[in-house]
């Protein structure tokens, strides 16, 4: 399925036709060829992550969200010892595009912040399922994890999204 949907990203973003014929594309166009799904993560609809480590999961958004945010240039994220709830807001990303909410995929508190996105937001749109990832949270209630999305419906719901 992944390749899938990088072939249609691909060819939509080539502006190539069903019948092969290449459109003509604006010069101002700038597209995403694919996003980049991680399995062994747990996704939001929303798009957030959620690496789940026992103890101590981190959160950040998905590189599809990403890409469609655009360049980021500030985020705002809660301090250690806040406490979080399943779709609740707990900070914000700005990019050349729009302000955005992050909402929690999972209730918990906050233990650590990714301190280097108040110098470096573009992390997360370099990396960011690695270096660009927001907080880290001990779990309250480690069961929501089963409601969230695994890599394949995450996919799916992207390639939905994008077809609207």
């Amino acid at each position: 399925m992944a390749l899938r949907l990088w072939a249609s990203s691909a060819a939509n973003a080539l502006k190539i036709s069903s019948s092969g014929a290449r459109a003509a594309a604006p010069a101002y166009s700038i597209s995403r060829y694919f996003s980049t799904v991680l399995d062994g993560l747990k996704y939001t609809s929303s798009h957030e992550w959620v690496k789940d480590d026992g103890a101590v999961a981190t959160i950040g958004i998905s590189d599809h969200a990403q890409g469609h945010l655009g360049e980021v240039v500030f985020v705002e994220l809660p301090e250690t010892g806040t406490k979080v709830s399943q779709g609740g807001a707990f900070g914000n990303v700005e990019s050349v595009k729009a302000t955005s909410d992050v909402n929690s995929p999972i209730s918990g508190e906050v233990v650590e912040v990714n301190a280097k996105l108040s110098e470096t937001p573009g992390l997360i749109n370099s990396s960011p399922y690695e270096d660009g990832w927001m907080i880290k949270v001990k779990p309250s209630s480690p069961t929501e994890l089963d409601a969230l999305l695994d890599s394949a419906k995450y996919t799916k719901h992207c390639e939905e999204e994008d077809a609207h």
